[in-house]
């Protein structure tokens, strides 16, 4: 259908008195006019910024949205309008015969003489979310990225404020919160420029805001790291440097190195030389940690492409079965993403089919107990994993209790304490089902 243009209205900004021109839709084919339907959705449309101060206000404005692929045919006025019936009935008739002198004749054509009528303009978007099959739980998350948003827009020129606002939401600031906001970004048309350009200026306020966090987060966790190794017992030493190897680089060594020089400084010859000793020792480690590793790489890549030269992979695998473990399965892995990265499909298909094959061969060998211990693990939440454990009763021993606090211990020996948690509850709740 043809677009029903926008209407300009001349305003006073509410902050600074500042006159201006906005351009207001009253009108919108969700089917036809896709961008405006995302200015709708996420909140820019109708939407005036004060070329003087920045505040940005939603216009009071009545609305209709029309999708005829969905027969939707949604009416909001806003009530601070203090519009009369009449004028209403003669908003929507007018509306309505716009739509039907544009449609096709033989379009349904029986919704547009029943028009739903929606008090809020939030209420009428979530009938269109509806409409697209977006769940409730999401599009509560759309709210509520729509409403930090907004207080971050109009912040944005308040370094103070923005800060603030930044640090209270900090925990809200997914990649999910990033995908929206590039999606507001691109909703935007010519009309809205300055819009365009104000939500840009938060992206990149944020940008350097996580950059600086990540880098703090960092620096604390490689001087965590440090703290713990040099607390370390000696025959402790080896499995701490094997967990926090990811940490130790480079910059580790220049902290390290500075607490020597701190303690010469002040004179404790004890501490500079037992931190010169256990630098020394750490440095041994990790050399022999990526030794092991590159031979691991090497050992498994070498696997790879004599199953791979062969006219069954997969069989010829299995063949090899003594040689597969979960050294393997990381190499498999990290080809896979190069293939990917190369645009190899086939060779990815190949690839995958060869650590599905890889992890069978190594659940086989596991006992009944880590079997369905792994299986426990699976789930993304502990309430599924227990629901799994109580469906399978039978399964329950002794043995799978001692089983899992092992594991438990395990895994906080490799620094996985939400694992190792997660495991002594399961085997809290086991133990409970046993008597």
């Amino acid at each position: 259908m043809p677009s029903a243009p926008p209407q300009p209205v001349q305003l006073a900004c509410p902050s600074c008195g500042t006159r201006f021109r906005a351009l207001v839709y009253t009108i919108v084919d969700g089917g036809e006019q896709p961008e405006l339907k995302a200015a709708l959705l996420t909140g820019q449309l109708n939407v005036a910024v004060c070329p003087s101060c920045g505040l940005a206000s939603l216009l009071s404005a009545p609305l209709i949205y029309h999708d005829a692929g969905k027969q939707l045919f949604l009416v909001h006025v806003p009530q601070e309008l203090n519009s009369q019936p009449q004028e209403i009935d003669r908003f929507i008739g007018d509306a309505s015969a716009f739509m039907l002198r544009a449609l096709p004749s033989d379009a349904p054509r029986g919704y547009l003489l029943a028009p739903r009528r929606f008090l809020t303009l939030q209420s009428l978007i979530e009938a269109i979310y509806e409409a697209d099959g977006v769940s409730a739980e999401d599009l509560r998350r759309q709210n509520r990225y729509v409403e930090i948003l907004t207080e971050l827009v109009n912040q944005v020129n308040d370094d103070a404020q923005f800060s603030a606002a930044v640090q209270r939401y900090n925990a809200e600031l997914t990649p999910e919160f990033f995908a929206t906001l590039d999606a507001f970004i691109n909703a935007t048309n010519d009309a809205q420029a300055q819009m365009r350009a104000m939500l840009i200026k938060v992206r990149e306020k944020l940008q350097a805001h996580v950059a600086r966090a990540a880098a703090l987060a960092a620096a604390e966790e490689v001087k965590a790291a440090i703290e713990r190794l040099r607390a370390a017992r000696d025959e402790e030493l080896p499995a701490a440097v094997q967990e926090l190897r990811p940490l130790i680089d480079y910059g580790f060594f220049e902290l390290w190195t500075e607490q020597i020089e701190a303690a010469e400084a002040a004179g404790d010859t004890a501490t500079a030389q037992m931190l010169t000793a256990r630098r020394a020792r750490i440095l041994e480690l990790v050399e022999e940690i990526d030794r092991a590793a590159q031979e691991l790489f090497e050992r498994g890549s070498a696997l790879i492409d004599a199953v791979l030269a062969t006219p069954d992979p997969v069989a010829a695998l299995r063949e090899r079965a003594t040689e597969v473990d979960e050294g393997l399965l990381t190499v498999i892995s990290a080809s896979i993403a190069a293939a990917r990265h190369a645009g190899s499909p086939e060779l990815v298909d190949q690839l995958e089919r060869l650590a599905a094959t890889a992890q069978e061969i190594i659940e086989s060998r596991l006992s009944p107990e880590d079997r369905f211990i792994n299986e426990l693990l699976a789930p993304e939440t502990t309430a599924e994993a227990t629901r799994l454990l109580r469906k399978h009763v039978t399964k329950i021993t002794p043995e799978l209790a001692r089983r899992m606090n092992e594991r438990a211990d395990e895994e906080e020996k490799r620094g996985n304490q939400a694992v190792a948690g997660r495991l002594r509850q399961l085997a809290r709740e086991a133990s409970a089902l046993l008597f």
